[in-house]
């Protein structure tokens, strides 16, 4: 159960892997997911974890509830 909060990037990729997202493929600046019709852009890798704030819009644009962010 992935908390929401601080989360690396290859987990981030892991848990939307379990949620039916597909990839990361490669887009002009930034990498990518998809699942059915969401296209869901991921961030470039850097050397800190993505923080709280932009987990949080990340999984509002794959619309993805809390609820079921952290039943993973």
């Amino acid at each position: 159960m992935p908390p929401l909060g601080p989360i690396k990037r290859k987990d981030l990729i892991y848990f939307l892997r379990q949620l039916g997202y597909e990839g990361p493929y490669a887009g002009r600046r930034h990498q990518f997911m998809i699942r059915r019709t969401t296209t869901l852009w991921i961030p470039n890798p850097h050397q800190g974890d993505i923080g709280e704030g932009f987990l949080i819009r990340i999984l509002k644009q794959a619309k993805i509830d809390r609820g079921e962010w952290e039943k993973l």
